[in-house]
């Protein structure tokens, strides 16, 4: 029988037929404006090539980044898609998939289509390990991935120079009407020396931001969902508002936040203005450091030193 995963308070994050009713009747209410272009610079493709020594984040799109750490190109949910179901992407992806140097590893956080997209982990230059959850891992060798390693929440994989944790979310996954919760998800903490980057996936608020921070005390970047979270009442177990996740940042006591998942696709009712409006808003009322947020623009790569100062 297969195994059904659930989150660390016991939810499934199931939803009923009345309640997406009354979501989708709410949604055809509502008039948005999805023309706002997220800003974006020409990647530094000729860094991005030859670099093994600088630790670097580049943002891609959506919870899509190349992060350069301890010698290892690394990649967090691969996904170049165009269109996610019936909607066209708002924002191309701030680098070519063609232009990517060679990858090492590519970590997933769950098996949502916006999160694990076949053809673009099938496109990725370079013999990379997969790192996937708990449940994934037969999926991905039956898609012709041979070097696959699946692991569970708190479990921790050494590859190289860097440590990769994967650490738990408030979530679900499905990818057909059977297989809900079928693998579980979460997010990965990468630690190389002093240096640690913490990446969360999807996920709902909850204490377990706290518990991560506990666990890993020295995160320096968070790579933190603020999108996909309207209606909240019908969100808020899967996603975070934007005021939630400044919330779990400082529950994880991280140095940089970093914001993904708002930019790229029409997931819920929010747009990608609304939720960076609400972000800084909340960073603002909070009297947080305006150096410690980096709204990156699509393609723009941070590089910094082993004291992530930057460079």
């Amino acid at each position: 029988m297969r195994k059904r995963y659930v989150n660390l308070d016991g939810s499934t994050n199931a939803k009923s037929f009345s309640q997406m009713q009354q979501w989708q009747k709410e949604r055809r209410a509502k008039k948005k404006d999805l023309s706002f272009q997220l800003p974006r610079v020409a990647p530094d493709i000729d860094f991005l090539t030859n670099n093994r020594e600088q630790t670097s984040v580049t943002f891609i799109g959506h919870s899509t980044f190349l992060i350069q750490l301890g010698g290892l190109n690394i990649v967090t949910d691969p996904v170049w898609a165009a269109r996610m179901g019936f909607g066209a992407r708002l924002n191309a992806p701030g680098v070519p998939i063609d232009q990517l140097p060679p990858i090492d590893v590519v970590v997933l956080s769950h098996a949502h289509y916006d999160h694990l997209h076949l053809a673009s982990l099938k496109r990725l230059p370079g013999d990379y390990m997969l790192l996937v959850p708990e449940g994934l891992g037969d999926w991905a060798r039956r898609k012709g991935f041979a070097r696959v390693e699946q692991l569970s929440w708190w479990s921790e994989k050494q590859i190289g120079e860097v440590t990769f944790g994967f650490v738990p979310a408030k979530h679900w996954t499905r990818r057909t009407p059977w297989d809900m919760n079928s693998s579980h998800w979460g997010g990965w903490v990468m630690q190389h020396q002093q240096q640690c980057i913490y990446f969360a996936g999807d996920s709902g608020y909850d204490d377990l931001f706290s518990k991560i921070g506990e666990r890993y005390s020295n995160i320096s970047v968070a790579l933190m969902p603020i999108g996909a979270y309207e209606p909240e009442w019908f969100m808020r177990d899967s996603h975070m508002s934007p005021e939630e996740a400044v919330q779990a940042f400082i529950d994880i006591g991280a140095s940089i936040f970093v914001p993904m998942h708002y930019d790229a696709f029409h997931l819920a009712d929010d747009t990608p203005k609304e939720a960076l409006d609400r972000l800084l808003a909340e960073w603002i009322k909070r009297e947080l450091p305006a150096e410690r947020l980096w709204t990156m623009e699509l393609g723009r790569t941070k590089i910094w030193n082993k004291d992530f100062e930057m460079v």
